[in-house]
């Protein structure tokens, strides 16, 4: 028998699931009176669809573990915002909910705000499948005229495997490709795949024999922080230090934050905002 902990916690998941359960108003049509408040567990089975008997087992703790589908049926049936369905999953599975690539990126007026107060540190936010959906001026100025582009060609990969100018502008490229490439499996794992990364995976390996020979690696690592050297066509070489942070509440979205390394970079970027958004 699980104990169905949250490993430093002494939050049970019967404890969770009793305790959101008493939270959810069971409506005007309730008939009976009730000794406690929210819902009886025949009232969250009905719900989610489950037997009575299965979830009173999930609230005492009996059984494996519950399927994704069951736990995001309760996490419906309590009526669960995003914070309590990470919890639900925790306790039920010890891992995080799998993300929902099929819903719209969010890039709230805040998360632009906090990108825009970096001014001579280029930065976007991309999704699982590394399309750039919201970027700040130096970003515009050093990396790529992301403003002007169609949305298909907002894209890491697509940019790195299918644009000989980007190829020429990165010294490395055979590092970055590989590392953009290990961290882009893990992010559309995490993601849940998808028909959306299937297709660019498709579409990469039909048209780039790089891309075929390092995706076969099927190396995988995390975003973490490292270096980028560039050549840009106005500034001459320039060295950014990059690290990525993922963006709460925004399933999948990650901010990459580019920082010149010198004193000198930094000149450089500057020098580029004065000038207006170019491509590098």
């Amino acid at each position: 028998m699980s104990t169905n902990t949250v490993p430093g916690s002494e939050l049970s998941l019967g404890d969770f699931l009793r305790d959101r359960r008493a939270r959810v108003s069971p409506g005007p049509g309730a008939q009976g009176r009730r000794r406690t408040p929210g819902l009886r567990r025949e009232e969250v089975a009905t719900r989610a669809g489950v037997s009575v008997t299965w979830y009173t087992w999930l609230e005492q703790g009996r059984g494996g573990p519950p399927s994704d589908d069951a736990l995001e049926r309760i996490a419906r049936a309590l009526e669960l915002d995003a914070a309590g369905r990470e919890v639900l999953f925790l306790l039920a599975r010890q891992r995080p909910p799998p993300l929902h690539p099929a819903a719209p990126p969010s890039v709230t007026p805040s998360l632009q705000r906090v990108l825009d107060a970096l001014p001579t540190s280029p930065a976007y936010v991309k999704t699982p499948t590394w399309d750039i959906v919201a970027w700040n001026a130096a970003a515009l100025a050093v990396l790529a005229d992301y403003a002007s582009m169609p949305v298909r060609e907002r894209n890491v990969l697509r940019r790195l495997f299918g644009d000989p100018a980007v190829r020429a502008s990165l010294p490395d490229w055979e590092e970055h490709a590989r590392f953009a490439l290990s961290v882009f499996r893990i992010d559309v794992t995490r993601a849940g795949g998808g028909s959306e990364a299937a297709a660019l995976v498709a579409e990469l390996q039909s048209t780039s024999a790089d891309f075929r020979r390092l995706w076969a690696e099927n190396d995988v690592r995390n975003h973490g922080a490292g270096l980028k050297r560039l050549h840009h066509s106005v500034a001459g070489p320039i060295t950014l230090e990059y690290s990525a942070f993922a963006v709460n509440g925004a399933d999948g979205l990650d901010m990459v934050v580019f920082t010149p390394a010198t004193p000198a970079d930094a000149r450089a970027i500057e020098l580029l905002l004065s000038r207006g958004p170019l491509s590098a």
